[in-house]
């Protein structure tokens, strides 16, 4: 992959602090003083997925869900690890959605309205506390892949224009139909909310 098209969206005085890095599966990633990676996180997912590496899977468990404030702005805590990434400001019909994980913290997220309804129905009972409904996913099949050790921890600008942190373990997944629809769950939250369908390798 040229490093061009790595480097496209960091200014030249920047470039004069950071070393370039390789990886695995033709990543070329950019590191900063203190060692953490920024990647082009929809290069690296096709990489993974021309080398075979990637596998199938779905959202199964139910979420608690509230409408978004407008304006509000959700940040994302994984317990043990601190921020995970924060949302844009929410807009009219954004819906809050809080994982049930325990392992995490019950993380919440916030969820499109465009994006909601094709991956959530429901309400189907009452959330965790008043304001909050349970909701379903709907299966929506989504690939995957998990960050190995020789990768290491990264960063990569989420596809709500957030940074995002990933780490060994951890899976990233893309939405199938849209490639930069791509982003991190937590290997705990993965393992609590999703079910594998087709291993990643």
């Amino acid at each position: 992959m040229p490093l061009a098209k790595t480097f496209n969206s960091i200014s030249l005085q920047a470039l004069a602090g950071l070393v370039c890095l390789s990886a695995c599966c033709g990543l070329v990633a950019v590191a900063h003083a203190e060692g953490v990676k920024t990647i082009d996180v929809v290069a690296f997912f096709t990489a993974q997925k021309e080398a075979g590496t990637t596998g199938m899977a779905r959202k199964t468990m139910v979420v608690d869900v509230r409408p978004a404030k407008p304006g509000e702005v959700i940040v994302t805590f994984i317990k043990g690890q601190g921020k995970e990434t924060q949302s844009p400001p929410a807009v009219e019909g954004d819906m809050v959605v809080r994982n049930r994980c325990e392992e995490t913290g019950n993380e919440e997220i916030l969820v499109s309205a465009e994006k909601f309804a094709p991956r959530y129905e429901g309400p189907v009972g009452d959330g965790f506390a008043p304001g909050w409904q349970t909701y379903r996913p709907r299966g929506k099949m989504m690939g995957y892949f998990t960050v190995g050790e020789s990768v290491g921890a990264f960063q990569f600008v989420a596809p709500w224009g957030e940074m995002m942190q990933a780490r060994p373990g951890d899976a990233i997944v893309q939405d199938p139909e849209n490639a930069n629809d791509t982003y991190r769950v937590a290997e705990a939250a993965f393992k609590c909310t999703y079910e594998v369908v087709e291993a990643a390798k």
